[in-house]
């Protein structure tokens, strides 16, 4: 039965508890409801408001609850009803109950751009910032470049746990090696090189001027030109700034990803940056670009440029079959030998450390690690 909200007791209807706020104070207000031409909201018989039907909405609520808002209501008024029988009841009487919900357009707007904002990140970590890191790179200053290395050499120690090696005689051959490198690569004594003690066999280059060999990696090779190979292609990615230009391209590349997963701090950015200079590879170009100054370097010490093939080849394995070189982000190590296997003629060169020098760098951190 319907009847004015201002009328008696019976004419709200039994068992319709409900909780009003209203949207001016903290008071919680339990009320009955009248259903008459309007909603009238009734405390202790004295009817509280009305609200047409047709300005009431649907808010936000929690499942078993059932809350609204009216468009004449202050903006933080709120009825909230728990009986599913006068849920029903009223919410049969108000015509634009749903309006303040998205509908299937305004649903598939918000899918749409949601996907379109993530298309566009993806597109700029693919394609933007490759190229920013190409055109900021050689706009770094070498002090700020230096300090960047710092940085991400206190990481890189920190993430592999890596301890200098400093065995007396096999420093000593080290440096011998290192030396000769430097002079036939035109590079000063500013560039910095060591081994660190680590299982992993990989060596790498840093921002700045540090070049870093793993005793991994010298535990496998099986000669000096192996290592000064590989040494020089490190000296290779320090000519042409490539660790500078990955650092940038993957500290970017983890500040977008963190913005697309919510971590808007970009602040582990330098940590995986860090650990991927060591871990992945450069880019096909760079791989390559750097193949080529090492196999320069090792050919002006008239020693060979294939051991270094040789080496990588041992680590890695054959990589890929018939037609996955062209597809690969980087030159397939079978390629790689091939290519510096072509490269070599005469071997007219001393040997760059005698077979006691040998020993005592592949010894370097047997006992002398700090």
């Amino acid at each position: 039965m319907e009847t004015g909200p201002g009328e008696a007791i019976s004419a709200v209807l039994p068992q319709a508890g409900a909780v009003y706020f209203d949207g001016t104070s903290s008071k919680r207000r339990l009320v009955t409801l009248a259903l008459s031409d309007a909603l009238g909201i009734v405390e202790g018989g004295e009817t509280l408001t009305d609200w047409a039907y047709a300005d009431i909405r649907r808010a936000d609520s929690p499942a078993g609850l059932l809350r609204l808002s009216c468009l004449t209501a202050p903006a933080l008024a709120r009825l909230e009803i728990r009986d599913p029988q006068l849920a029903a009841e009223l919410t049969a009487r108000c015509p634009r109950f749903e309006d303040n919900l998205p509908n299937r357009r305004g649903v598939a707007a918000i899918v749409g751009w949601s996907l379109a904002a993530a298309v566009s990140i993806v597109l700029v970590v693919l394609f933007g910032v490759p190229l920013a890191a190409d055109r900021l790179t050689p706009l770094v200053p070498d002090s700020f470049e230096r300090r960047l290395g710092d940085v991400a050499d206190a990481q890189v120690k920190v993430i592999f746990d890596a301890k200098r090696c400093d065995d007396a005689a096999g420093q000593a051959a080290f440096e011998k090696l290192v030396g000769a490198l430097r002079q036939s690569a035109g590079f000063d004594n500013s560039v910095q090189s060591a081994v660190l003690a680590t299982s992993i066999p990989n060596a790498f280059a840093l921002p700045g001027g540090k070049v870093y060999l793993f005793d991994g990696l010298l535990a496998k090779a099986e000669s000096p030109d192996e290592v000064a190979g590989v040494l020089a292609h490190e000296l290779g990615h320090l000519r042409h700034r490539d660790s500078m230009r990955e650092l940038i391209h993957n500290g970017g590349t983890s500040f977008l990803i963190g913005l697309l997963f919510g971590d808007i701090t970009g602040s582990g950015a330098l940590v995986f940056t860090s650990r991927t200079l060591v871990t992945s590879s450069y880019s096909r170009d760079a791989e390559t670009n750097a193949d080529t100054f090492a196999i320069e370097t090792m050919h002006r010490l008239g020693r060979p440029a294939k051991p270094m093939g040789e080496l990588i080849f041992r680590v890695t394995g054959k990589e890929g079959g018939s037609g996955l070189s062209i597809v690969s982000s980087h030159p397939l190590t079978e390629d790689r030998l091939a290519r510096m296997s072509k490269a070599d003629g005469a071997t007219t060169g001393e040997p760059l450390l005698s077979p006691a020098e040998w020993q005592a760098l592949k010894g370097i951190c047997g006992s002398g690690k700090i």
